[in-house]
């Protein structure tokens, strides 16, 4: 039953997230970013069949697998997402099609891995699955809080005058 939780978990958490990223939103650098992702990773550890008992060291061959394609699938995904800053000063983003093209690779290259690990005869619990989206979530997530803040800090309006002028020396009263 876990591993069916696990992928009703990944399928729904997959339709939010596609759905949210391909709309224009506003993006707040303060947001707690990496809180899903580390939910849906401790939802996965929790599980103890996250790696094969009788297949020890390939089954974590293919778990570091999952996770640098999850790594390389969350920069892709968060470099080719599109930011940029609105007059007053809100950082927006959307997802562009090379970030659709960079989903669709992602999505192939764990599907080969998975079809590699049936070849050679390895259970593979959802659990891993799991992880790698964990760590797409996370990568993406990261950058696209980087990128935010470099582009808010670069395109902030100047301050009145005055505004943020700060005493040369203290006067005594």
């Amino acid at each position: 039953m876990p591993g069916l939780v696990n992928a009703l978990v990944i399928v729904a958490v997959v339709a939010v997230v596609i759905a949210r990223q391909f709309r224009t939103r506003a993006i707040d650098t303060d947001r707690r970013w990496w809180l899903l992702p580390v939910v849906l990773a401790v939802v996965a550890l929790r599980e103890p069949g996250v790696l094969d008992s009788h297949h020890r060291t390939e089954s974590a061959a293919l778990l570091t697998v999952e996770l640098l394609i999850g790594l390389a699938t969350g920069a892709g995904w968060g470099w080719t997402t599109r930011i940029w800053t609105a007059s007053d000063g809100v950082i927006w983003t959307r997802s562009t099609k090379a970030s659709v093209a960079v989903w669709g690779v992602g999505v192939a290259l764990r599907v080969g891995a998975f079809a590699l690990g049936f070849a050679l005869g390895i259970h593979q619990d959802s659990s891993a699955l799991l992880l790698g989206l964990a760590c797409t979530l996370l990568v993406r997530g990261g950058i696209l809080a980087w990128r935010a803040q470099s582009v808010g800090t670069m395109s902030a309006p100047a301050p009145a005058y005055g505004g943020a002028m700060q005493p040369a020396w203290k006067e005594r009263v």
